[in-house]
């Protein structure tokens, strides 16, 4: 056996070495098994510790059958472990929390599914897409109950009405569209704002309609007659487009939040900004109130999720990220709020104390939605990784 010495392009005229039999001082017996074959080596860098990928994965289920972007993630009412994911492979899918081996492909849509909702009795689901289509499911049977028709543009959010098969979306036209997912007839649309309608809901009492949109307004509607009621536009309200709404679960008051960083608290029956909360510095992307305390919480892509004191108008606690707040949740008795972050992680934090005490892992790219189980047991994420993850939060309860 003979080996050429390490050397250096310019040392090539130097000369060659060569080792003989009589040189050899002990042969050691190697099991070609326990040696790390370079490619191996570089590989484990990549999918261990290497910088690119997370160094652990908190979460109990793992659903891998979307194969883009997803965006939309919504749990039923009434059966804890079923959840419906949604995204830029223009598909949902229907699965279980423990049983990898049950899947349904919701199929039909040609665009990204943007939005996912269940009816309050758990009975039907609605699909939403870019295509400008909504797809009633029965959850009983698995099968396409409908399709409602309507808008000419993509479909940006879809919500049924508290105590029936109404179903309610917003889309990239500039309108808003109403069936009955029973009969898939139409029964009215509201016509007025002036760019993409962005948010949107039933009042939690089913009596009127508050949309946001692109153009800076809040409207509040009739749902019978489909007129405008109240136009909520300028100063001192916001001076860029809507990006998420909330309404108070009396059914008095709507929390807004814009790209222009600004959070406002609307009296839905006077129309009239009421609170102006004013400490982001970026564009807020999700808004939600708390339930059992006069408390809100606003995300951004400022880096920080806030929770605000309504009665003084002022941070309670301001919880910073590492990277802008995608979407946030109040979970179980509302103490605590779950953030998904563009960094992959998602996160709880105490609102009393706005201390983060726990942290999970597992994603690779920015987290897009969350939703709860119905037994406030399961968290879901869904990310731009392509994945959806499950994490326990039972003692978040």
């Amino acid at each position: 056996m003979n080996s050429p010495s390490p050397h250096h392009e310019d040392d090539e005229h130097e000369d060659e070495v060569f080792l003989e039999d009589s040189d050899i001082i002990e042969e050691i017996n190697v099991d070609e098994e326990e040696l790390v074959d370079a490619d191996d080596d570089d590989e484990e860098d990549e999918q261990g510790g290497g910088e690119f990928m997370d160094e652990a994965d908190d979460s109990l289920h793992t659903f891998t059958g979307h194969t883009g972007e997803l965006y939309t993630v919504t749990c039923s009412p009434t059966d804890a472990s079923l959840v419906v994911t949604g995204g830029g492979d223009d598909r949902g899918f229907m699965w279980k929390i423990g049983q990898g081996d049950f899947a349904f492909e919701l199929q039909g849509h040609t665009d990204s599914v943007s939005s996912l909702a269940f009816s309050s009795d758990g009975q039907l689901l609605a699909s939403g897409s870019l295509d400008g289509n909504i797809r009633v499911w029965d959850i009983t049977s698995g099968g396409l109950k409908g399709t409602l028709e309507g808008p000419e543009k993509g479909i940006e959010w879809v919500r049924w009405h508290p105590r029936g098969h109404v179903v309610l979306a917003g889309s990239e036209d500039s309108s808003i569209w109403m069936w009955n997912a029973d009969t898939n007839a139409f029964m009215n649309t509201f016509l007025g704002h002036a760019g993409s309608v962005t948010c949107g809901d039933f009042t939690p009492d089913g009596k009127l309609i508050c949309t946001g949109s692109d153009d800076a307004t809040l409207r509040i509607w009739d749902p019978k007659s489909a007129q405008s009621i109240h136009v909520v536009r300028g100063h001192p309200y916001h001076t860029e487009g809507l990006t998420c709404l909330a309404i108070s679960s009396d059914s008095t008051l709507a929390l807004t939040g814009s790209k222009d960083g600004s959070a406002h608290i609307v009296n839905i029956i006077t129309g009239k900004v009421v609170t102006s909360l004013s400490a982001h510095t970026d564009s807020i992307e999700c808004a939600s109130f708390s339930a059992s305390a006069p408390w809100a919480a606003t995300g951004g892509m400022d880096n920080k999720l806030i929770i605000w004191d309504l009665q003084q108008s002022l941070p309670r606690s301001t919880c910073e990220h590492p990277d802008g707040v995608a979407c946030l949740l109040w979970l179980g008795q509302y103490k605590y709020v779950a953030t998904g972050c563009v960094d992959g992680k998602v996160r709880i934090w105490d609102s009393r104390s706005g201390e983060c005490v726990r942290t999970f892992s597992g994603h690779a790219d920015a987290i897009q939605c969350l939703a709860a189980s119905s037994n406030g047991e399961y968290l879901v994420s869904v990310s731009i990784d392509e994945t959806s993850r499950v994490f326990e939060i039972a003692e978040f309860n």
